[in-house]
């Protein structure tokens, strides 16, 4: 899980035709207690125990979607969230998804990402392999530091949450003892 949330760092992600680069992502294994799966299968989580390479799609807060990326062998519930992207594809379908014209904050958090990309509950349990949906690698080599994960109360503090070295389109940058 780990690996995979490194791994997805720069890469390409695009819902028909609107997304952008992964600049931030965020593990989240099945032993860990601020993960969904922390206390087993549940309706609402079991996509998170599905084939990898799917999307786990849920409401945080019942206010925002949030979206994951199934990581682990069938079974084991570990997903990699999905907190910010560099807009590159679809702007104009972005801004008016989000009603702002910025494109620092078009993606820069996990309910703004999936706003702007149009992701909902009807995604949870998609391949990310097939449409709607496009996966590129990127092109070349990126750097990636490794930050605390944010946003959470439990386990807060473990460096799991993993960006684009540099990157001005994160939810917040990581603390300078990070980069």
């Amino acid at each position: 899980m780990h690996e995979a949330a490194r791994a997805l760092v720069g890469w390409t992600l695009a819902a028909d035709g609107v997304g952008g680069v992964i600049v931030e992502t965020e593990a989240y294994a099945d032993d860990d207690p601020a993960s969904h799966s922390f206390r087993g299968r549940t309706r609402r989580n079991a996509s998170m125990f599905g084939p990898p390479g799917r999307l786990y799609v849920y409401r945080s807060y019942g206010i925002h979607w949030c979206a994951n990326v199934v990581c682990r062998e069938e079974g084991v519930g570990a997903a990699v969230l999905l907190r910010a992207l560099e807009p590159t594809l679809g702007l104009q379908e972005m801004r008016v998804r989000r009603g702002v014209d910025d494109p620092l904050v078009l993606c820069s958090g996990p309910g703004r990402l999936t706003q702007a990309l149009g992701l909902a509950g009807h995604h949870d349990g998609l391949p990310l392999d097939r449409p709607p949906f496009r996966l590129l690698e990127p092109p070349e080599h990126v750097d990636v530091t490794a930050a605390p994960r944010v946003g959470i109360t439990q386990a807060g503090d473990l460096p799991w949450r993993y960006v684009l070295t540099g990157s001005a389109f994160t939810s917040r940058p990581p603390p300078r003892a990070a980069r």
